[in-house]
């Protein structure tokens, strides 16, 4: 069966179980299956979150659109963009640095993940789930005043998948 008709089951699945007013784990889980193409390397939230911890040095760029990034991001993280998105905002970042780039649930940051490993970066990693499962799994979101617990989720849509924090749709 060809990826593209593979998708299109999973999210008729998705649009079923949502019209009954069901989400489940599995079901997001089958959702994310089914937007990844596993071209980059995925990281989990929780051993992301571990190497933060112990220091490890990461540069987090965020792939999603401004308006997204301004309601919420991952601590420390570096606005990349996606439509916006042009190779002059990668100078500074060393080739072998460890960089994890995220979006809402991990389709963006994917697409962009393959430009920066097409750029010669060499430890690009793309976080599983994007900030929905971040959130999800209990970590914190900052805006420039500090931690809040606000998300932008997209759309209504998308925004079923996020199970903690403060939706945001505009």
């Amino acid at each position: 069966m060809s990826k593209k008709l593979t998708v299109l089951f999973v999210f008729a699945y998705l649009f079923l179980l949502k019209a009954c007013g069901q989400t489940s784990d599995k079901a997001y889980y089958t959702m994310l299956k089914g937007l990844y193409q596993n071209t980059i390397p995925l990281i989990k939230p929780a051993a992301l979150h571990q190497k933060l911890t112990q220091q490890q040095q990461f540069i987090l760029l965020d792939a999603r659109s401004k308006q997204e990034f301004a309601v919420s991001h991952l601590p420390k993280a570096q606005y990349i963009g996606y439509e916006d998105f042009e190779q002059g905002q990668l100078q500074g970042i060393p080739k072998d640095a460890n960089v994890v780039v995220y979006c809402t649930v991990g389709y963006r940051s994917e697409k962009i993940g393959e430009k920066l490993k097409q750029a010669g970066y060499k430890n690009v990693y793309n976080l599983y789930g994007g900030i929905f499962e971040w959130i999800n799994s209990g970590y914190a979101v900052h805006d420039a005043k500090g931690t809040t617990p606000k998300v932008h989720v997209y759309s209504r849509s998308w925004g079923v998948w996020l199970k903690k924090g403060e939706k945001v749709y505009e």
